[in-house]
């Protein structure tokens, strides 16, 4: 069975988990590393938005330097997202180009890496199914959001899981203003997203969200989950990338 290496849960800025995942690709797309599984968490609670988007349009940042919300510009597409420190689990999962679970066209690869993510609810005793184009839901409500890039000979799709969900402050980061933050506003939002603990209706620990995550992916993509750890050269070119471009303006506010 082909081994993945996997790098455990663990907790760093919007600027380094952005730039680990880069460097990553770097590595897996020089054939310096084998094809890797990481989880993440976010700290501080940052907002990321997508490679296309503009940040001023998107995110009330006088807010989020208030709060100590950290913000940033991911190199994947798709929209704004909020990620609360006590509220998820991130994981991203980078594949050297053609390799058999890194189909060319886009909706495939996206169901494909994205049944690690149900069948790890599945562990949890939730039902759970892909929705394209990037998303996985249960109990009708979306519960995982995904994004992609291929670059650097590499795939990389990073996505959330939601163990719980702050509507409240995720309105605040996000530009809408604070006088159209309505509770029908509100009520919406929980009638389209859920998350872990909701569904189970009881507290589900980091810990064991992220042990499920291990064995859905092992299941899912049919590969051997084997414990490993950064090297020196990927460390040293995150913390590269970080000083060149995740903490700069001239990165995450242009456009």
């Amino acid at each position: 069975m082909e081994e993945f290496r996997f790098l455990d849960l663990e907790t760093k800025t919007a600027y380094m988990n952005m730039a680990v995942d880069e460097s990553i690709m770097l590595a897996v797309g020089g054939g310096f590393a084998p094809p890797t599984l990481r989880f993440y968490r976010w700290k501080p609670s940052a907002v990321s938005i997508g490679t296309f988007q503009g940040m001023s349009e998107e995110v009330d940042l006088d807010y989020c330097r208030r709060q100590g919300i950290d913000y940033i510009r991911r190199i994947t597409g798709g929209g704004a997202v909020y990620h609360d420190y006590e509220g998820e689990i991130t994981y991203s999962i980078i594949l050297p180009k053609g390799h058999r679970l890194a189909p060319d066209d886009i909706l495939e690869s996206y169901r494909v890496l994205c049944g690690g993510v149900v069948k790890a609810l599945e562990q949890l005793g939730i039902e759970a199914e892909f929705k394209p184009i990037n998303d996985v839901i249960a109990g009708g409500k979306k519960v995982s959001g995904n994004a992609q890039t291929r670059r650097h000979s590499c795939l990389l799709q990073h996505g959330t899981i939601l163990l719980d969900l702050d509507v409240e402050t995720m309105f605040s980061v996000l530009k809408v203003p604070q006088e159209k933050i309505s509770d029908k506003m509100i009520a919406d939002v929980k009638e389209r997203v859920t998350s872990i603990r909701e569904l189970l209706g009881r507290d589900v620990a980091f810990q064991e969200l992220g042990a499920a995550l291990e064995v859905g992916f092992g299941k899912a993509l049919a590969v051997k989950i084997v414990h490993g750890i950064m090297t020196s050269n990927e460390l040293q070119t995150a913390e590269r990338i970080v000083d060149e471009r995740y903490s700069r303006n001239e990165w995450n506010l242009k456009r």
